[in-house]
C-alpha cells in the first residue's frame, strides 16, 4: 500500500508541500484551524479537515495514529508547532518531519521527539547565497550541520583535464561521488575520467571545504 500523509498547517510551505504529495498520488490529509485556507486546497488533496491541532482530542478522533508520516508545517506560532509534535507523537505517529523557525526551535523540536526537523527559510537561503557565489552551482544539499552536496556545472579550469590533475580531494578536501552528463550519470568515477563541458560534478566535503572549492571555480 501507498503510503499515507497527513500535513498539519497550511500556509505556504504546507500547502506546498500537500499538493505535491497528492499530485504523486498519495493520500493527503490536509490540517489547519483556518477555514479560508481549508476551502482554498480541498480539491487538491483526499482529505481536509478545519481542526485545532493543540487539541489531543480532535487529532485522535482524526486517526492520525494510521498515517505513516505526519508533517507539522505550523508558521509563526512555535508553542503551537511545539504542542502539536508532542501531541501527534504521543498519539503513536511513527514518523513526525517539523518545519523550524529557528536553531533553537529545531533543537527544542528534537527533544520533543520530532524525527527530523527542517528548515525551508534557512535552506532556501544557502541555497540563494551559493547560486550568488557562482552561476555554475546547481543545487546545494546540506547532509548535516558540517558536511553538504554541491552540483556544479564543469568551469573552463576544469574542461580537459581529469579526476587525477585537478586533485579535487588534496587540495580541497572535498570527494567527487559522481559525473552527470546529460542524462547518463557515472557513480564513483576513476581518477583518469576527463571532464567535458557539459560535465556536473557531484562534490561533497565539509562546508568550508566546499566553499573553498566553490570560490576557485566560480565564473
Amino acid at each position: 500500500m501507498k503510503k499515507q500523509f497527513a500535513v498539519i498547517g497550511l500556509g505556504r510551505f504546507g500547502t506546498s508541500v500537500a499538493k505535491t504529495l497528492s499530485g504523486l498520488d498519495f493520500e493527503v490529509l490536509a490540517i489547519d484551524s483556518n477555514e479560508h485556507r481549508i476551502q482554498e486546497i480541498s480539491s487538491v488533496v483526499t482529505h481536509v479537515v478545519q481542526a485545532d491541532s493543540t487539541d489531543e482530542e480532535a487529532l485522535r478522533a482524526l486517526g492520525l495514529r494510521n498515517f505513516d508520516v505526519v508533517v507539522v508545517a505550523i508558521g509563526d506560532d512555535i508553542q503551537a508547532s511545539i504542542l502539536t509534535t508532542i501531541i501527534v507523537k504521543e498519539i503513536g505517529v511513527p514518523k513526525v518531519i517539523v518545519k523550524a523557525q529557528n536553531e533553537l526551535h529545531g533543537k527544542v523540536l528534537k527533544k520533543v521527539g520530532a524525527d527530523k526537523v527542517i528548515y525551508p527559510e534557512r535552506d532556501m537561503g544557502q541555497r540563494v547565497a551559493h547560486h550568488l557565489i557562482s552561476k555554475n552551482i546547481i543545487e546545494y544539499i546540506e547532509l548535516s550541520e558540517d558536511h553538504s552536496i554541491v552540483e556544479i556545472r564543469a568551469s573552463r579550469d576544469m574542461v580537459g583535464k581529469n579526476l587525477r590533475q585537478l586533485d579535487i580531494r588534496a587540495k580541497y578536501g572535498c570527494n567527487v561521488i559522481g559525473i552527470k552528463t546529460g542524462v547518463k550519470m557515472n557513480i564513483a568515477p576513476n581518477a583518469e575520467e576527463l571532464i567535458d563541458s557539459e560535465d556536473i560534478l557531484i562534490v561533497v566535503g565539509n562546508n568550508e571545504d566546499l566553499q573553498n572549492f566553490e570560490k576557485t571555480f566560480a565564473e
